[in-house]
């Protein structure tokens, strides 16, 4: 009996086809998080995964790749080989070469690390609603961009739409549409994925000064250091160059 017909013998069981399994990995390896609340389908996906978890674990678990489930939250990410993910014991072996790891532009980090510092100064006020999540304006995210890193939000519509449209995908924060971070004025709410992104480690020393690297790219071998953790297809580490 080769593999798939034994996960096929165990989906039978479970009431799920090999083609709903395949379904579920493949959206998971793709963007690497499932959160139940974003949509009809990744609702429908997360719920699936909750009854596959340990079918899913035990698959991707030659391949060193790990899981993150919270349950009250109703979340799921999935961590590369080597990563270090708050929360979770460090693995002994360290991918070569990045493994399956991508990287954030210095724009994207940058933006990951004052939204992790606004949920967490919300987090100690109580400022949290009933799913964990944080509401910011934009007007208070660049204030803080400027306080912190001395940095600002791209002017550009295009750039900035990107930007936002590739936290929300990463689903690090939430909004309606592409018009809504267009204006100062708009609003989004943080989610409390973004606290496997940034350890406190790095939280800790955000108000330190940082250089501008010469590229836009994070430099992959800095990326071991790093205390952002996860990214899109298929996984993605990123760094500030600190002074």
């Amino acid at each position: 009996m080769n593999i798939s017909q034994q996960i096929e013998k165990h989906l039978s069981g479970k009431g799920y086809s090999l083609h709903e399994f395949s379904e579920l990995m493949i959206r998971l390896l793709d963007y690497s998080v499932l959160c139940r609340d974003e949509s009809n389908i990744e609702e429908l996906l997360y719920d699936r995964f909750v009854v596959l978890e340990e079918l899913v674990e035990d698959y991707l678990a030659p391949l060193h790749i790990r899981t993150q489930h919270d349950r009250r939250l109703c979340f799921v990410r999935l961590f590369p080989p080597g990563a270090s993910v708050p929360g979770l014991q460090d693995e002994n072996d360290a991918p070569f070469n990045g493994g399956f790891r991508g990287s954030l532009s210095q724009q994207e980090v940058a933006t990951v690390l004052v939204l992790r510092a606004e949920y967490d100064k919300s987090l100690r006020e109580g400022q949290v609603d009933d799913q964990g999540c944080v509401t910011l304006s934009l007007e208070a995210l660049s204030i803080a961009m400027s306080n912190l890193l001395k940095r600002t939000l791209p002017e550009k519509k295009t750039e900035r739409t990107n930007l936002f449209r590739r936290l929300k995908q990463l689903r690090l924060i939430q909004f309606s549409q592409d018009s809504e971070v267009e204006n100062e004025d708009a609003w989004l709410r943080i989610r409390p994925t973004i606290t496997s992104f940034v350890n406190e480690a790095v939280l800790s020393q955000i108000n330190q000064p940082y250089k501008q690297p010469e590229s836009d790219k994070v430099d992959n071998a800095a990326t071991e250091e790093s205390g952002i953790e996860q990214g899109s297809s298929i996984f993605a580490t990123t760094e500030l160059v600190q002074e």
